[in-house]
């Protein structure tokens, strides 16, 4: 038996694929754990996070009361230090000498200080972080083969390909898109996509590239690929990894066992560069 949804949530379009095995609410309770996601983690309406951005903008601490954004800010933490620390949230150009550096979090007390004015914006992260939510809900629920989608760059899989072994992807090239840049097989595992060019980088409300070591703008032609058992770690890899300067690059290439991949391309042009970084450790 195969199943879908489709809603639009995030900012985005998602899809929930579930395929055999499973309760028949599966799919539906796993749309709700998304929009949970988003209702609290949010910046385009009141949220959790807007209330808290209001404090910390105005040089206040804040209890962190919603218990969603609470193990968002742990996993965030987390993926800072792991990166390296250039995925931030916190990094913002408006804040030369804030970011995540400037963020005291107490996870005991479920409270943060703050030593300069900051904002947080979770972007592709919130989509991860909502993706692996929907996942345990549907493995609670008893699927054992489903594929989600948040907007095509953020893809999560549960479990093993219907017709048995791996889900096969084939990631477009961001400037020729009738040519693959990379195939992958994923099971039980998800995947993020980052580009600083191609479709979609030049939508209205698309926050600029930020590098966190100097609140540079990064505009180089680049493309990443982060696959993770985690989709919220997927997001911060391909995030980290698309504002990397070439040092901190080739650490996180070879930083460990999940799948990482680098494209540069030259700037201007729509060729890509045939020599461009790959790694793939598995």
């Amino acid at each position: 038996m195969a199943d879908v949804v489709r809603f639009a949530s995030m900012g985005t379009r998602v899809e929930l694929h579930r395929f055999g095995a499973g309760d028949d609410d599966a799919l539906t309770a796993a749309q709700r754990a998304i929009e949970a996601v988003d209702d609290a983690l949010t910046i385009h309406r009141p949220s959790a996070t807007t209330a808290l951005n209001e404090r910390l903008m105005a040089g206040q601490g804040a209890a962190i009361d919603d218990a969603l954004l609470f193990d968002a800010l742990v996993t965030i933490e987390e993926l800072h230090a792991s990166t390296l620390g250039l995925f931030d949230p916190a990094a913002d150009r408006r804040f030369v000498s804030a970011g995540w550096g400037a963020i005291a979090f107490d996870r005991a007390a479920a409270r943060i200080e703050i030593s300069h004015p900051v904002a947080l914006d979770f972007g592709g992260f919130g989509k991860g972080f909502a993706l692996d939510r929907a996942c345990a809900v549907l493995r609670e629920k008893g699927v054992v083969s489903a594929c989600l989608s948040a907007g095509e760059s953020s893809i999560a899989v549960v479990g093993e390909h219907p017709l048995g072994g791996g889900w096969p992807f084939a990631i477009s090239h961001p400037l020729r898109p009738n040519e693959i840049l990379v195939e992958l097989e994923l099971t039980d595992e998800s995947v993020s996509i980052s580009s600083t060019v191609g479709a979609g980088t030049n939508a209205p409300e698309r926050a600029a590239m930020i590098r966190p070591t100097d609140a540079t703008i990064v505009s180089a032609p680049r493309c990443t690929v982060a696959v993770d058992r985690l989709g919220a770690h997927a997001e911060a890899m391909s995030t980290a990894l698309l504002v990397a300067d070439e040092n901190r690059a080739e650490r996180l290439l070879n930083g460990d066992r999940t799948r990482r991949f680098l494209f540069d391309f030259p700037r201007g042009a729509a060729i890509p560069d045939q020599s461009a970084r790959m790694s793939f450790n598995d």
